[in-house]
């Protein structure tokens, strides 16, 4: 048996799977540390799903070599089995079980006796506050209900790692608030998470680290700060007095700062993106800006620095958002929306 001392949950290098012709993962590297909530983003049929199950042992990868906790996926899968769990992006509970029959029956086939199961599932019940609905069908659930109960079937026996496929598509943001409440209880418990989404946002609440795939291939990865430090110094976002001096405080700033400057919908707002190889600091830039503004006459009534977001991270690494599908992952991926 191996010995984990890497502090690493996940280590994968060159992990490939093929359907036919169509190369769903291509070489995907990744080193999940222990005790985290580390972020797969990407769009639908990015590979995200089917790099989950080959990690998971349901796909055998055709390619490269993965272990979790220490343990290679392939020749040591029951080792993995005994320390994962898995919450895909459908409910597998029974719909026609009520809630308390479904995670009595799950703690019975997990080797729980039957008090045993019952008092977990009802302590499951109450955390993720499905008390007053444990004797409904789940079929009479919510989306945002489906999901917690699918999660809390996961963890019946508390797994050392926990993937969630996409686990908020479709759902309303007051269920998605809830669903990530949950995620960051299981982690403050020691189970490290892997997050596979197609939402920036939920990257970039839940996750420490991301990797960001696209047609099968991690295309960057880091902290929040490290990628979006990765495509710029953030943004300056100026509101002028006057609109008529719009065009010539848009032509300061572009020679100034040698930058992307937006005309925004106000006609008297424009936004102009900093640069991250400046010598500059973003503030500095900014103080620059302002100065030259003066010096032409314009009036600035407002300003304010933002640091870039995990959008515009995404649409500088692969000229589109997470929305638009490509032709990565054979179908595997649910399609959504990206809640910007």
């Amino acid at each position: 048996m191996s010995t984990h001392t890497s502090g690493l949950a996940i280590e994968t290098s060159g992990l490939v799977k093929t359907f036919g012709e169509t190369r769903a993962v291509d070489g995907v590297d990744l080193a999940v540390p222990a005790g985290t909530v580390y972020g797969v983003l990407g769009p639908n049929g990015a590979g995200k799903t089917t790099t989950v199950k080959m990690l998971a042992t349901l796909l055998r990868p055709d390619d490269g070599h993965a272990r979790v906790f220490g343990h290679d996926v392939v020749h040591e899968a029951d080792e993995v089995r005994g320390r994962v769990s898995l919450t895909g992006q459908y409910a597998s509970v029974d719909e026609d079980l009520t809630g308390t029959e479904n995670l009595v029956l799950l703690g019975r086939l997990l080797g729980h006796g039957k008090a045993a199961a019952r008092e977990r599932g009802d302590q499951l019940l109450a955390a993720f506050g499905l008390t007053d609905a444990a004797g409904k069908q789940v079929k009479h659930y919510s989306g945002g209900m489906r999901r917690r109960i699918d999660i809390a079937a996961s963890i019946l026996n508390t797994p050392d790692l926990l993937f969630l496929d996409e686990p908020t598509t479709g759902l309303d943001p007051r269920s998605r608030n809830q669903v990530w409440d949950i995620v960051r209880a299981v982690v403050a418990q020691g189970t490290t998470v892997l997050l596979t989404t197609q939402y920036l946002d939920e990257a970039d609440q839940l996750a420490s680290r991301i990797a960001v795939i696209d047609k099968g291939r991690v295309i960057a990865e880091g902290t929040k700060g490290e990628l979006k430090a990765s495509v710029g110094a953030g943004s300056v976002h100026l509101r002028l007095r006057d609109a008529e001096e719009r065009p010539e405080a848009e032509r300061v700033l572009r020679n100034l700062l040698v930058a992307e400057v937006q005309r925004e919908p106000d006609p008297v707002a424009l936004t102009a993106r900093l640069g991250a190889a400046a010598s500059d600091t973003a503030a500095d830039q900014a103080a620059k800006a302002l100065g030259e503004l003066a010096r032409a006459g314009i009036t600035v009534d407002s300003f304010s620095l933002g640091q870039p977001s995990l959008d515009e991270v995404f649409l500088a690494l692969t000229g589109h958002d997470t929305g638009q599908s490509t032709d990565g992952d054979s179908g595997t991926d649910t399609k959504g929306e990206v809640a910007a």
